[in-house]
Parts: structure tokens; C-alpha cells; sequence
């Protein structure tokens, strides 16, 4: 029996250097960590501007970013940072410098203070977390409650006390406004509506509304979409929303010469101009950064300047760094999930446990689990990276312990007649025999990570992501497609690359098999 295993055996040898590749990938996955570090580290030396991840916040923070910039300050642009408690906790944890926030955003969903506060008690309630206020900007972006102005004619809707008698409206806000203190659930509360909508993307409601999928949702007073989709504001007859006075949020640690730069913008834009800017960019297609600066030079802040085409530059920015976010967690993922596969999966027990603990973590949804890290990593690539790294566990775990465990039990035993170690049964028994379940696990986790490593732009750390959310902010379905169909081809590209590892890895009787 003995002798007629042994050709089989030898056929398994397909020359693994299990060790010294598990070497090299540790020491690649430990070079990039490092190289993440230093690279927040290094970050500290710039103005590090962020933005939340809609039109008029991406707007507003590239007029700062590049104001500072031509006062001769180096900007790090950390734009689309998902809602309110993200930016204000990147402001906070030391991850951005500044961004630009609203006076009644700050008092009800960051304070929790009254609808009443003043910029002089906002000031005395941030001094203590080391924040500070400047002057306003000039304009007062509020909420409002909008519908199509057509079915405003035909209703009679003029107040937003006047939705009471509709209730067959479907009303539908965005997913912030949804659970604001000052938001859908006081403002149902006081005008008598039903407390029961669901939620949407800020950018996208406006065309859901265009379409009739929707009859009412919320807006900011100075949107250009407002124009654009002939839509009717509501009176908030009742004085339901406080002011939102625009003005720079920032750390009281900024420079003093930062500080008095940003403060020329103080009262250069009332309503109808932000809404004239924000217009610019919805209905013109220009960038923030040409609407911004026209804007500067027309102030006299700063001089004009040619964006020009930043197409190709931006697409191969963001592909690079897309690969970086995955490629390193990947790597990470592989280190630690054959690793701990090969540790336990002669335990049943124990490696249920591992597996169960890994599916469970795949239930979080992905823009959740980046939340939960910014309290641990702040903002940026590290989170993103932990983040891709946990979700890429599971398909690895489960592939290479079902094939380590599923062997077929004869070879097993003629390898121990042999008087093999357990070293040299996973050397030459378990590795080679698993190794297809094993790349079929990390192909998986390699395209899924390309797929998520997308919504890390909410969290700062770049990628496809960027046009992506940026796309969504502004309901551009072009510069949507300028993330999503890169991030395609990487995913693409990625199954063809391992189809070829497969090929040159595994010997022929195991490629039949896959």
C-alpha cells in the first residue's frame, strides 16, 4: 500500500516555500503599515482641510484650501468625510486641521445645545475640546422642507404645516436629517406629521423627486438644485430651524498666521451668491476647484489659475492608492488567515470558533465597521486598511480550513507509516493538497476587498471611492463612473492575475480540479 502511495506523494511536491513566502509577505505587510505611519505622521506639517460629502462643504473647503494655498501654505485636502460626527470627530482626534461647519449643525447635532445659542456660547462650549469659531461667511444655509412646484400649485402647499393634510405624500429625507436633534424627528413632532420616513442619499433625493419617486424631502436653502428641479421651499411657519450661519471650524492649536488668512473670507457670500456658486458646479459641470477659484480672484483673494485637465492625473492618484488600501490588507489578511488556519484546524472546536467570530464580523456593513474604527485609528489609510483587512479574513479561514480538514484520510495515514512530523505532513501532505482552496479564498477576498475599499473615502483614505462619493454629492453620474468602472477593471484584471498564479503554482492534476 505503502509502495503504491508513493508515486502519488511525489506528485504533490510542487515546490512551496510556504516559510520564506509567509516571510516575505509579513515583511511587505510591515513595511506598508510603517509606510502608512509615517505618512500620517508627515501629514502633520500641512493645513489638513476636510469637507462633508456634499456639493456646497466640498465648495466652501476648496475656497479655504485654496486660499491658504496661495498665502503660501501646503493643503492636505481631506474631502467627503461622510456626515457631521465624522468631521467633527476627525476635528476633534487631531486627524484635520479645519473645515467649514454651520452655527445650528454645531448647537443641536454636536452641542445638543438650545435653538437659541449664540456664536458667543457656541465659542465657550468648543473651547474646552480646544476648537474654536471665526466669523461667518456671510450666508445662512438653513434646512428647509421642499416638493416639486408643480405639486405645490396643485395642492396648495405653501408652509410645511400644510404637509399635515397630505398624508398620502412620501416623504423621504436624507439619512442624516433623518436623526438630527434638529432635524425630521423634532420637526414631525412640532408640525404633526408622521414620524415614520425612510431615508436617502442628500444627492440623490433631488432626482428621486425630478422622477416622482418621492413627493417631499429636505434641502439646504442654498442649493443650486433648488433652481434647477423648479422646486418649492416650504415656509417653516412655526420657526422650527435655527440659523445656520457657514463659517470655519477649526483647532485652536492652528497657526495664528492660518487663522488670519482664513479670516478674509469672513462676509464675502450672502444666499444668493453661495447658491450662485453651488449652481456653477450642479448645472455648468465645473469643478470645485475652478468654481473656487473664479471665486477667490473675483474677491481679490487670490489669483486666477488654470485647473486644467486633471483627468488622467486624478484617475491614476486614485488608482494607486485604491491598490495600496487592498494590497496591503490582503497581504495582512493572508499572513494571518493561513497562518491561523494552519495553528487550528485540528481543532474543531477552536477553528469553529475562528470562523464563527470572521462571519460574524462580515454581518457589520462595511461603512459601519469604518465608523468603528475611526474612534480606534482616526481617519485615513490605517482605518481603512483594518477595516478591508477584517472583512478579507473570512473568505481565507473558511477556504483553507475546510481544505486542510476535508484531505483524504488514507494519504494521512500512509504519511504517518512513513514516520512524517507534523511539520513535514503540512510541507508535503496538507499545503500542496489545500493550496486551491486556499488561492480560491484569497482571489475571493481580493475582489471583495477592491469592491469595499471604495466606501473608504467616507473616511478619508482616497481611492476609486473619491469620484465615487463625489459623484453622488453632486448626482453626477459621470464622475460616479470615473470610480466604478476603474474599480471594474481592477476587479477584473485581479481574477485574471490569480488565474495566472493558479497556473504557474499548481501542477497540472490540481488545476483540473479548481
Amino acid at each position: 500500500m505503502i509502495r503504491r502511495a508513493l508515486p502519488r506523494l511525489r506528485g504533490l511536491r510542487c515546490r512551496l516555500a510556504a516559510t520564506e513566502v509567509a516571510c516575505v509577505l509579513a515583511r511587505a505587510f510591515a513595511i506598508g503599515l510603517l509606510g502608512a505611519a509615517a505618512a500620517s505622521a508627515a501629514a502633520n506639517d500641512p493645513v489638513r482641510v476636510g469637507s462633508k460629502n456634499f456639493n456646497e462643504s466640498y465648495l466652501l473647503s476648496e475656497i479655504a484650501a485654496q486660499l491658504l494655498e496661495h498665502n503660501g501654505f501646503s493643503v492636505e485636502r481631506r474631502f467627503g468625510l461622510g456626515g457631521t460626527l465624522i468631521c467633527y470627530e476627525a476635528l476633534r482626534n487631531d486627524e484635520i486641521d479645519l473645515y467649514i461647519e454651520y452655527s445650528g449643525t454645531i448647537s443641536q447635532a454636536i452641542l445638543n445645545l438650545s435653538l437659541d445659542a449664540g456664536l458667543d456660547q457656541l465659542r465657550d462650549a468648543l473651547a474646552p475640546f480646544g476648537l474654536q469659531l471665526q466669523a461667518p461667511l456671510g450666508f445662512n444655509n438653513t434646512y428647509a422642507m421642499v416638493v416639486k412646484r408643480a405639486v405645490a400649485r396643485s395642492l396648495g402647499l405653501t408652509t410645511i404645516g400644510d404637509l399635515a393634510a397630505h398624508p398620502e405624500l412620501k416623504v423621504v429625507v436624507s439619512h442624516e436629517f433623518l436623526e438630527r436633534q434638529d432635524g425630521w424627528p423634532g420637526l414631525a413632532l412640532t408640525y404633526g406629521l408622521d414620524p415614520a420616513v425612510t431615508g436617502i442619499e442628500h444627492g440623490l433625493a433631488y432626482q428621486a423627486l425630478d422622477d416622482g419617486a418621492i413627493d417631499v424631502t429636505d434641502a439646504y436653502s442654498t442649493d443650486g438644485e433648488l433652481v434647477r428641479y423648479d422646486l418649492a421651499v416650504l415656509q417653516d411657519d412655526r420657526g422650527y430651524f435655527p440659523d445656520y450661519l457657514a463659517l470655519p471650524l477649526l483647532r485652536a492649536d492652528v497657526p495664528l498666521d492660518v487663522q488670519n488668512a482664513l479670516a478674509r473670507l469672513a462676509g464675502r457670500l450672502d444666499d444668493a451668491r453661495m447658491q450662485a456658486l453651488n449652481a456653477a458646479v450642479v448645472f455648468e459641470g465645473r469643478t470645485f476647484a475652478d468654481v473656487a477659484g473664479a471665486f477667490l480672484k473675483e474677491e481679490g483673494l487670490a489669483e486666477g489659475s488654470d485647473a486644467g485637465d486633471v483627468f488622467w492625473h486624478d484617475l491614476a492618484r486614485n488608482t494607486l492608492q485604491h491598490l495600496k488600501l487592498t494590497s496591503l490588507a490582503l497581504v495582512g489578511a493572508v499572513i494571518a488567515g493561513v497562518g491561523l488556519s494552519l495553528v487550528v484546524f485540528r481543532n474543531r472546536g477552536l477553528s469553529q470558533v475562528l470562523l464563527y467570530f470572521c462571519g460574524l464580523l462580515q454581518t457589520i456593513p462595511s461603512i459601519a465597521l469604518l465608523a468603528l474604527m475611526i474612534p480606534l485609528f482616526g481617519i485615513g489609510v490605517v482605518p481603512a486598511i483594518f477595516a478591508l483587512f477584517l472583512y478579507s479574513l473570512l473568505p481565507i479561514l473558511r477556504n483553507t480550513v475546510t481544505a486542510l480538514t476535508t484531505l483524504d484520510p488514507t494519504l494521512i495515514r500512509v504519511a504517518l507509516a512513513m514516520g512524517m512530523t507534523n511539520g513535514q505532513q503540512l510541507r508535503w501532505i496538507y499545503v500542496p493538497l489545500a493550496l486551491p482552496s486556499m488561492l480560491a479564498g484569497i482571489r475571493t477576498a481580493a475582489v471583495i476587498s477592491i469592491g469595499t475599499a471604495t466606501l473608504a473615502a467616507f473616511i478619508g483614505a482616497g481611492g476609486l471611492g473619491e469620484p465615487i462619493v463625489t459623484g453622488l454629492a453632486l448626482n453626477n453620474v459621470g464622475l460616479i463612473l470615473q470610480g466604478a468602472v476603474p474599480a471594474a477593471l481592477l476587479a477584473v484584471t485581479t481574477e485574471l492575475l490569480f488565474e495566472g498564479i493558479e497556473r504557474a503554482v499548481l501542477p497540472g492534476h490540481l488545476r483540473a480540479s479548481l
